[in-house]
């Protein structure tokens, strides 16, 4: 019996992968069976409260895997992507302006700026895969799909990587 299937960008595949609205499933990317799998976890740093913000601390279980300053790199563009996307500004301060004048029904024709920055961490990733991750033989999963509790990387453990 084989586990849970996961999809590169589009998280763990129980009756279909988990797509955010517009995203386009990696058919060309490999899958693998997650219980064949080590997981490595980056957790959240909330040393300066709760904000969303990953660790960057270099997991041993990477060591070999890639370099550290490939790790550091993606971990320091993601706590700066979600960084961004918590920024109070002039926009969103109208957006949710323009939010309460409508009684909150202009969201069902827009995207907030906290969702449109979610979609860019998505491509973020879904590219960092495709051209850093998934060629070393891990995985990196979109931290949106763990509820922003943690960064996941996936790495086969005799598995052999398929075609879908």
């Amino acid at each position: 019996m084989s586990g849970p299937v996961l999809s590169p960008g589009s998280g763990l595949d129980i009756g279909g992968p988990l797509l955010h609205p517009g995203q386009k499933k990696m058919d060309h990317l490999n899958r693998m069976t997650t219980s064949q799998c080590a997981k490595v976890f980056i957790q959240r740093d909330y040393s300066e409260g709760t904000k969303v913000k990953f660790l960057k601390d270099f997991p041993p279980d990477l060591e070999g895997k890639i370099d550290r300053s490939t790790f550091d790199s993606t971990i320091t563009q993601l706590n700066t992507m979600f960084s961004e996307a918590e920024m109070l500004c002039s926009s969103t301060y109208c957006e949710n302006c323009f939010a309460c004048l409508t009684a909150y029904l202009i969201y069902l024709c827009i995207d907030t700026h906290y969702e449109k920055m979610l979609k860019k961490i998505n491509r973020y990733i879904q590219e960092q895969n495709e051209t850093v991750y998934v060629p070393r033989g891990l995985m990196l999963v979109d931290p949106a799909e763990r509820g922003l509790r943690v960064v996941s990387l996936y790495h086969p453990c005799g598995a052999q990587w398929h075609r879908e």
